[in-house]
């Protein structure tokens, strides 16, 4: 058994821009973040709760069976969406004064919401930034779901956008993408020389060309990126995950490589991956511990800062550290929780581990330098990582299946 350490801070040695996690209320991070670095951020985006009156889950998988099979058997609670409405805007206008305060003078908001809250948050917006940096009304429409006999099938959302102040930086070319089938309006279709279509106008005297294969930035209607399916492969169990794309066009066009990226309910962490991707610096919120382990998988190459609360409990750890002529192998041969919960869903206990890592500790916090990560593909945990010769003892960093993190100092 080993020694179980508490208070420890983790960072996860990676490449890339630095980024922070921190597993908080949003409010009260927010807060604290506009206050310490205010005018820091390029882009904030954000995909609150809708005020839907539901509980959303996440779906997690249980042992390399089910990261084999695609599908996993254990239903956690992701969120709860059943805040009553005053509650819901008061929350909505704490973290929307702070991101008025966070964002730079250049920098842009995206605020990802549905029928049920666009005008109220619309309006919260606007007295907020002021109803003179309200940018765009983006309709993002998709055609998945069922279809109402009663109404007319509800299938899009709304993303406001707006500037933090009239020198905003929003570079639609950097996502404009060739049509598909070309370009579709009234003007006359024309083949030049060289064999490109295109279409021509005469406008004011002056003669307009656009050809077909010339990309195109998209307008406020947002109908070329699909929704998610029930198995699309970017699905990672989260209810409400958006996809890859419509992050990645966001992040692109409003921030640059080296930027600061928010997102303050980060969920299923696709922002953060997104900016990650595109060279940017990221900040993710989200209040619950099971984000920080997709965030952890969706992050395996990245480099940052996680701030989340530890498990209670003491689970037994069996785990040993093998040093080299230029690194230390540590193998981590058991793991026994402590708790019916964990026992019940995962018996064997190895299987109730989602990812654990290796490393040291440098004033107080433990630098991730060695990491097995489950997914699809790496369902097995082979046990072993290297990590560099450490100047003091090694800690190894256990993370569950119900997202709790366990901290234990090897004996020397």
């Amino acid at each position: 058994m080993l020694e179980l350490l508490r208070g420890i801070g983790e960072e996860v040695v990676g490449s890339g821009k630095d980024g922070c996690i921190y597993i908080d209320d949003a409010v009260r991070r927010m807060e604290a973040l506009s206050e310490e670095a205010p005018g820091s951020v390029s882009l904030i985006y954000m995909d609150p709760p809708y005020g839907t009156g539901k509980r959303f889950e996440v779906r997690q998988k249980v042992g390399a069976r089910e990261w084999k099979s695609g599908r996993g058997s254990l239903v956690l609670p992701a969120y709860d969406d059943k805040l009553p409405r005053d509650e819901y805007l008061s929350m909505m206008r704490s973290v929307l004064t702070s991101s008025k305060k966070l964002l730079s003078s250049d920098g842009l908001l995206f605020i990802h919401v549905d029928y049920r809250m666009h005008a109220h948050v619309r309006l919260l917006a606007d007295e907020i930034f002021g109803e003179s940096s309200f940018l765009n009304e983006i309709v993002w429409a998709y055609e998945t779901g069922g279809r109402s006999k009663k109404v007319f099938a509800r299938k899009h959302d709304i993303i406001l956008l707006y500037a933090s102040s009239e020198d905003y930086d929003l570079h639609t070319d950097d996502v404009a993408e060739v049509p598909e089938g070309g370009r579709r309006n009234h003007m006359a279709r024309r083949v030049d020389e060289d064999g490109r279509t295109y279409r021509q106008i005469v406008s004011g005297g002056k003669l307009y060309r656009y050809y077909d294969d010339e990309p195109v930035p998209p307008s406020d209607v947002w109908s070329d990126i699909s929704h998610l399916q029930q198995r699309d492969p970017q699905r990672s169990g989260f209810d409400t995950q958006k996809p890859y794309r419509l992050l990645d066009r966001i992040v692109r066009c409003a921030s640059r490589e080296g930027d600061t990226v928010l997102d303050p309910f980060f969920g299923s962490a696709t922002t953060l991956e997104a900016a990650f991707a595109a060279g940017r610096k990221f900040i993710g919120i989200d209040i619950n511990p099971l984000c920080a382990v997709l965030a952890e998988r969706r992050l395996k190459d990245a480099q940052y800062r996680l701030f989340c609360p530890e498990g209670e409990g003491a689970p037994e750890l069996d785990a040993l550290a093998a040093p080299g002529i230029t690194d230390t192998g540590v193998y981590l041969n058991a793991f026994e929780p402590c708790d019916d919960e964990l026992k019940q869903a995962a018996p064997s206990g190895y299987d109730g581990i989602d990812n654990w890592a290796a490393g040291r500790l440098e004033n107080g916090v433990f630098l991730a330098e060695g990491r097995e990560i489950r997914s699809k593909n790496t369902p097995e945990l082979t046990g072993e990582v290297r990590v560099p010769l450490p100047g003091g003892g090694l800690v190894v960093r256990v993370s569950d299946i119900l997202g709790r993190r366990f901290f234990y100092r090897l004996q020397n």
